[in-house]
């Protein structure tokens, strides 16, 4: 499928049969960073009631975050707008739901998803999930299980759209003939840029969205990371091989280029990360997190950024003309994962 034009200010996507704002939030951290701050609830539930006044109406979580907190935050924001957003969340680690403890593995059993739902309900304050992924892939629990109990949630209204995140081709395959996956989550970025061998094509092939999480690269795109940069302990990109130091220097031409096609824009180099993804397929909506209010007016912006079919084309020539140095995840993070034969960076 050809790239297709940014959607402008007011535009909305269609994943699968569900329409989302062009650019959602992904609120991932707000309850905590990687830094020595904390991020203040009050000012976390602000940045979600402002993103929707600026038209944000995909908004996405997941019982891991925090754990369990950041969907009380957002189920919190949410409340004065519920009926106008789509909210979504995760499921698949296994975690106590009332207490938020992480126990050993992953656990997608039927009776621990609908307990694990039942809970997502409450801190959310509402009565259904718009979409419910698979957060991981639970090797110990057919797909065709999970598939079988999301039915039955979305029988009784608990749940609307699922989807699944990190997930095989094979996986897709067979969650979507037995129940129509709505979305398909992954990271994909200029950085990273694994998805478009085979995942997007599938997607294409039986009408699938794609959310793309770490739609900046973990930062990267923005331009605020480079060579002199020191990650902080618990920091991920502390243990990724293309944030090493001798990485990053080569890294940095992906950046360079988002400086040129920025000024050339009047955008930021953020701004221009975002609509090349929009620009990919019009079925892509990406999820940008940000505790920072600056920071999510400035990505919201990005649907205001257009390529004719001639900038597009050759935004892509270079954006693939620079090789990528380094993993994207810790070695082990992969098949800890539970994610299929994952591509790697090169």
């Amino acid at each position: 499928m050809a790239p297709a034009p940014n959607t402008g200010a007011s535009g909305r996507r269609k994943l699968g049969a569900l329409e989302v704002s062009a650019i959602g939030l992904g609120v991932q951290n707000m309850t905590r960073t990687y830094q020595t701050t904390i991020p203040s609830r009050p000012e976390m539930i602000r940045i979600i009631r402002a993103a929707y006044e600026r038209g944000v109406t995909f908004f996405d979580s997941a019982e891991a975050y925090g754990p369990l907190e950041v969907e009380r935050i957002l189920g919190e924001a949410a409340q004065p707008f519920r009926n106008s957003v789509v909210l979504a969340t995760k499921f698949g680690w296994n975690i106590d739901p009332e207490t938020g403890r992480f126990l050993p593995g992953l656990n997608s059993r039927p009776d621990h998803i609908r307990t694990a739902v039942d809970a997502m309900l409450k801190r959310l304050r509402t009565d259904r999930v718009d979409l419910l992924y698979q957060h991981r892939v639970d090797p110990n629990v057919p797909i065709e299980d999970v598939a079988g109990v999301i039915k039955d949630l979305k029988a009784q209204g608990k749940v609307l759209h699922w989807g699944l995140s990190e997930m095989g081709l094979n996986t897709l395959r067979r969650a979507h003939a037995e129940l129509p996956v709505t979305a398909v989550q992954s990271e994909y970025s200029m950085l990273w840029r694994g998805p478009e061998a085979q995942v997007l094509p599938l997607c294409a092939e039986l009408g699938i969205g794609f959310v793309p999480w770490s739609p900046l690269g973990v930062g990267f795109l923005t331009g605020a990371i480079d060579e002199r940069t020191a990650f902080a302990d618990g920091d991920i990109r502390k243990g990724e091989t293309r944030f090493a130091r001798e990485n990053i220097a080569s890294n940095l031409a992906l950046v360079s280029l988002l400086k040129t096609w920025a000024t050339r824009k009047q955008a930021s180099p953020a701004q221009i990360a975002l609509a090349w993804l929009l620009a990919q397929r019009p079925w892509i909506a990406p999820i940008p997190g940000t505790t920072q209010m600056a920071h999510m007016v400035e990505n919201t912006g990005a649907r205001d950024v257009w390529f004719t079919a001639s900038e597009i084309a050759e935004l892509n020539a270079a954006v693939a003309a620079i090789a990528v140095k380094g993993d994207r995840l810790p070695p082990g993070v992969q098949t800890l994962s539970g994610v299929e034969a994952a591509p790697r960076s090169s």
